[in-house]
């Protein structure tokens, strides 16, 4: 299975340079969030499979017009292609505003899913905004990541960590890809194509 994953800054020779067929290569298409809906939009309409997305901090726009065609897993446990994908977005909260959370208030979002996860016996992947608390977060509170994450990995373990928040264009302390225990750690910024093998 192809996953496109895109975060964070929308992709100008996807969004701007578009050719036909460029997209039909994909089996799933993740948005670790923070783009515009209209590009999440365009993405559905042009390739052939489904597009799930969480919000991230600067998201609040959906509340208006979320993305047309699009499936919004934040806050859910999902099973997609045969992958359980446990969606949870938002960033630390760090001014007053929709999606961003305390580490208590993320806490408390984990522990309402303790039935589906319980139920679908974990998941295969972890999507979210913000990264997981000292695992490639940043050293400004904004960009600090939450420790319920680094709890789920803990315990679940699933094959792969997908978070957005982190841009590239912070140097030195942007990191694409690691590796935590059993679990595959992918900074999905602008772009990233992951490879699943078919199960």
């Amino acid at each position: 299975m192809k996953i496109l994953v895109v975060s964070d800054e929308e992709s100008r020779k996807i969004w701007d340079f578009f050719e036909p067929g460029m997209l039909d290569k994909y089996d799933l298409i993740l948005s670790c969030g923070d783009l515009s809906p209209r590009y999440l939009s365009f993405l559905v309409t042009m390739s052939h499979c489904d597009v799930l997305y969480v919000h991230g901090n600067h998201d609040d726009k959906y509340e208006k017009m979320p993305p047309e065609g699009c499936i919004c897993i934040d806050g859910k446990l999902v099973e997609c292609n045969g992958l359980r994908i446990l969606g949870l977005g938002g960033s630390i909260r760090y001014r007053e505003g929709v999606n961003m959370y305390t580490q208590k208030e993320m806490d408390r979002r984990v522990r309402k899913l303790w039935f589906p996860l319980w139920r679908k016996k974990g998941f295969d992947i972890l999507l979210t905004h913000a990264p997981a608390e000292g695992l490639n977060d940043g050293p400004d509170y904004p960009h600090q990541g939450f420790s319920a994450f680094t709890k789920l990995l803990d315990k679940y373990e699933p094959s792969y960590f997908i978070h957005g928040h982190m841009h590239q264009s912070y140097g030195g302390k942007f990191k694409r890809l690691d590796r935590y225990q059993k679990t595959t750690v992918i900074n999905g910024f602008k772009t990233y194509e992951l490879d699943i093998p078919d199960r």
